[in-house]
Order: C-alpha cells, then structure tokens, then sequence
C-alpha cells in the first residue's frame, strides 16, 4: 500500500479506513472491531478515520474499546479525528442546537474526551471538522499549535473548507495545515473544477476524500450507465466497480486519500483492490464525462 507524506514526521496510508458508522454495526464489540482494523491492517491499511461526533459521539469510544482490549494496535495505526460540530447528543445533549464552536476551550476539552474514549496518549491528525462562521483564527489557530507542541495532537488539517476558509486559518498558526477532507467522488466532482484540489496542489497538501463512493448513489439506476463502465473496467482488471470507482481518485496528480467506511468485513477486506487497478488518462475522463453525463468543453 503507497503511503502519503502529510508533514516530516507523518504519513498516512493511501486508502483510510472510515469509522463513521461503527457505532451501527449488529455487533460493536472490542473483538469485532479489532477485526476490521486487522482486514485493512492485513492490506497496508494503517489509517483510522475518526470524529468526536460519529454515532452521537460513541464512535471514539467504541474504537478506543477494541484499543484497550488489544493495546499493541495503537503502534500500528495511525488515528484521524475531528472536532468542532457540537449537536444535542451524547455529551451535548443539553445544547439547545446544533452549532460549530472553534474556541480553544471547546478544541481542548474535545481533545481531552477524543484520547480519553480512544485510551490514546495522542492523535496522529486532528481536523476541524467544518468551517464556522464565528471563527475568529486569532485564537483557533493558537489553540491547534499549542496541542501540537504539547505532543497530544501530531499534526492539524480541517474538513470541508473551502480555500479561503483555509487561508484564514493558517494565516493565525506556525503549524501547517497538512490536509483539508473534502466531499470528493465521481458524482461529486466539483472540486477538481471549483478550486478547492487546485489551491491544495499548488501548496503541495495531499486532499482526503470522504464518501468517495457518494454514499452508494453509484450504485442507484439513474447511474446505471457510469456503473456500466466502472463494472467493465472492473471486469477488465479483476476486481469490482467500487474498485475502479476509487482508483479513479487514486490516479489523480492531487494525491487524493480516499476515506472509505464498511462494517462489512468482506468488504473492508476487498478496499485494497483499489490499488490494483490502472486508470490512463483516456479511462479517468471516459469516467469523468460519464459522470458528468457530457463531453467536456
């Protein structure tokens, strides 16, 4: 599995596993999901995706759980979280509505929760997960580089930010923002026109890419001539149309870092077949126009 260098002393593996929906699996126990990081562990799949939100803010939780019940996995991984939404759930329960907060005491007591619930003396990546319009990056960005000089956090990014969201921020900070997570799929391609994996490329940061299979939409009959390609291709290689879909990503100069989530273990099994799939130039814009549903100008 190719690895991603994110700052001099991070790299993440190209395929990232997605803890998104962990929380609804039929079996949430240390054992099982001790299991799925084992079948991408098996496929050089080092990368965990993670949020403080997920599951009503149980997901960390749940994970950490499998990381004390079998604590050499920590030394094998990488871990990604994200902090920022707050919604009436689990610890916020009490808050009248959802809202962002980026205020340093709200980053560091999510920090705090986030190694504690993961039994983790740190996080690898810590992403601020959307833009807040009451951001003031005078003390966002203060905030984000004292976790990372304090060792809990190893290096900082965000989440859903559009360029100018992301300047602003690094504008206040010493630390580099390593990556912005980013919607990014076939049917979501928007950002290799709109500016977003531009302002990335031109900086040298590797973008992250969630729902890459744009939440199964894929896979619905109004695609069906898209799947029909995919499924070809797929056919052609040895491998599915989910596979192809993401190498599609894989294959972009932007070094896209797909976050992929499955509860299924065969499924999670088969994430690596990505890798093995080759898309030329012709084939990434056979798919492209496919998607797009017309030639390009």
């Amino acid at each position: 599995m190719d690895r991603v260098q994110l700052s001099p002393d991070l790299e993440l593996s190209r395929l990232v596993y997605g803890l998104w929906r962990i929380g609804d699996d039929a079996d949430t126990s240390p054992k099982h999901v001790e299991a799925k990081v084992e079948a991408c562990l098996a496929q050089g799949i080092t990368t965990m995706d993670n949020a403080d939100i997920y599951g009503g803010y149980t997901a960390e939780a749940i994970f950490g759980a499998a990381l004390k019940a079998s604590p050499s996995l920590r030394d094998r991984i990488e871990i990604v979280t994200k902090c920022g939404i707050v919604a009436p759930a689990g610890r916020h329960s009490a808050v009248r509505g959802k809202h962002y907060d980026t205020s340093a005491e709200h980053i560091n007591a999510s920090v705090e929760a986030s190694l504690r619930d993961m039994a983790t003396d740190h996080v690898d990546l810590l992403l601020i997960h959307r833009p807040d319009p009451f951001m003031d990056p005078d003390v966002t960005g203060p905030a984000l580089d004292a976790l990372v000089t304090s060792g809990k956090v190893r290096a900082v990014g965000v989440s859903n930010f559009r360029p100018h969201d992301f300047s602003l921020l690094q504008s206040s900070m010493e630390s580099p923002l390593v990556t912005n997570q980013i919607e990014i799929s076939l049917l979501v391609a928007d950002a290799f026109t709109n500016g977003d994996l531009a302002y990335l490329q031109e900086r040298a940061i590797a973008p992250m890419a969630w729902s890459p299979l744009a939440g199964g939409s894929l896979f619905k009959p109004e695609n069906r001539s898209l799947l029909a390609i995919l499924e070809r291709i797929g056919t052609e290689q040895g491998v599915d149309a989910t596979a192809v879909a993401i190498a599609w990503l894989l294959a972009h100069p932007a070094k896209i870092l797909p976050v992929l989530g499955t509860n299924n273990l065969d499924r999670i099994g088969k994430i690596g077949d990505a890798a093995k799939v080759t898309v030329d130039r012709q084939t990434w814009f056979d798919l492209y126009t496919a998607a797009l549903g017309k030639p390009v100008p």
